[in-house]
């Protein structure tokens, strides 16, 4: 539950966080004509006699809708349509704050099956809803939208587009955990190769951390569900879960847990103990990033070590090295938009994954540190992740997502890369 009182948060939503900023001046008559008739005829017939520039003469360049069908809101579930409208609207003012980027709700309503405003999600009907507004936005950000329909939805509008289509559930958790995990290799000098990784949960969010690890090199990758390990000689495995079926003779969470080296948690509370714990190798990460309570205490993973060295990692802001994806999308986004991307690729998201690893390796600016008064923020255990507010995150992860969207062909090859670098640089400057 939120440790904020309700009636202090429903007045700092009172109105909506989200609103119109006109980038261009309306204060003469001359103003009109141009925003207007008959000036604004002129933009028409260009970008009608040249659809690309439709990124020059609108703000699609800069626009990115948040969508969501509202069937999985955060941890509260399926509440509909207009109960996620704050998520999105809180969602459209970090992408702001953080990223510099645009965005704005577009909660879908009759998307269910059937056209119900109940029941599960029909990813064609969103898939339409999607396709038919996209002329107006740079990318597509899909957020709180249950498995299994998110994957169909994400794969479909992304092979369809010619713009990001990206959903944070599955793959924001997954850059942020995957930064975390190299620099545990950094810190324990293991290559991420020989790394035996334990995980439970298996949603869009597990799914994605798996396709991530292994992305990065990661070999040996045992991941659970509800109903214990899930391997090769299981027959109840939708298409996502079989793709990492493990040949294995573990069974439960806790034969998984046995060496290895990194336990990634996106499950519910309190699924491991201080005795699983006490099994894995020397030196452990522990990833519980279940919200609002992690898969183990921080309290009980210290008592279970008994002042052993390890790395512990949850989701909250209360502990240090929180999994935040607003170290993500913010920049996924910024870096993509920047050099007019199709998509969001693997390359793109280890990229950005690298450069947060690479920045928390870096000294805490005096800005930052001021911020964070009662943490040490020196790399190591305690500060494997970089923190939210690090301004240096919109140069560095935005520029490295840009990078790899041009060298890996999803960028216009002929990219000016150095004058992007340049312009982040400035922008970041004028913050």
């Amino acid at each position: 539950m939120s440790v904020f009182p309700k009636e202090e948060v429903l007045k700092f939503h009172l109105g909506g966080k989200v609103a119109t900023m006109l980038p261009k001046p309306l204060a003469t008559q001359n103003d009109l004509c141009l925003a207007y008739t008959p000036g604004v005829a002129h933009a028409v017939k260009e970008i009608a006699a040249n659809p690309a520039s439709v990124f020059d003469y609108t703000a699609k360049s800069n626009l990115v809708a948040v969508v969501s069908d509202g069937t999985a809101i955060l941890g509260l579930g399926d509440l509909g349509a207009a109960a996620s409208i704050p998520v999105m609207e809180g969602k459209a003012v970090l992408f702001k704050s953080f990223g510099g980027v645009d965005a704005w709700p577009v909660p879908l309503a009759h998307c269910r099956q059937g056209g119900a405003d109940t029941g599960k999600t029909d990813p064609v009907r969103v898939i339409d809803a999607v396709m038919a507004i996209a002329p107006q936005y740079g990318g597509v950000n899909l957020e709180d939208i249950a498995s299994p329909a998110c994957f169909e939805i994400e794969d479909r509008l992304d092979a369809a587009l010619d713009i990001p289509v990206f959903h944070d559930d599955q793959w924001g958790t997954a850059v942020i955990a995957l930064s975390g995990v190299m620099n545990y290799c950094e810190i324990t000098g293991r290559p991420i190769s020989s790394l035996k990784v334990a995980m439970n949960g298996a949603g869009a969010a597990g799914i994605r951390i798996a396709d991530m690890c292994k992305a990065a090199g990661v070999q040996d990758l045992v991941m659970c569900d509800s109903k214990g390990v899930i391997s090769e000689d299981r027959t109840d495995l939708n298409a996502h879960k079989r793709r990492h079926a493990a040949k294995t003779n573990a069974k439960t969470l806790r034969d998984a847990l046995r060496g290895a080296h990194v336990f990634i948690g996106v499950s519910v509370a309190n699924a491991l103990s201080g005795d699983d714990v006490k099994t894995m190798a020397d030196y452990p990460a522990i990833f519980a990033m279940a919200n609002p309570d992690p898969e183990i205490q921080p309290a009980e993973v210290a008592a279970a070590l008994d002042g052993k060295p390890y790395i512990m990692v949850t989701g909250r802001s209360d502990y240090p090295n929180q999994i935040n994806n607003v170290l993500g999308f913010p920049y996924l986004f910024r870096g993509a938009l920047d050099v007019r991307a199709r998509t969001i690729n693997k390359e793109m998201k280890v990229a950005a994954a690298n450069a947060l690893a690479a920045l928390a390796r870096k000294p805490a600016t005096p800005e930052v540190a001021a911020l964070y008064p009662r943490e040490k923020l020196e790399f190591g255990p305690g500060y494997i992740i970089p923190k939210p507010f690090d301004r240096r995150l919109f140069e560095e992860v935005s520029f490295a997502v840009a990078e790899a969207a041009v060298k890996s062909g999803a960028a216009p090859a002929d990219t000016d890369l150095a004058a992007v670098r340049a312009s982040l640089a400035a922008r970041n400057a004028a913050r």
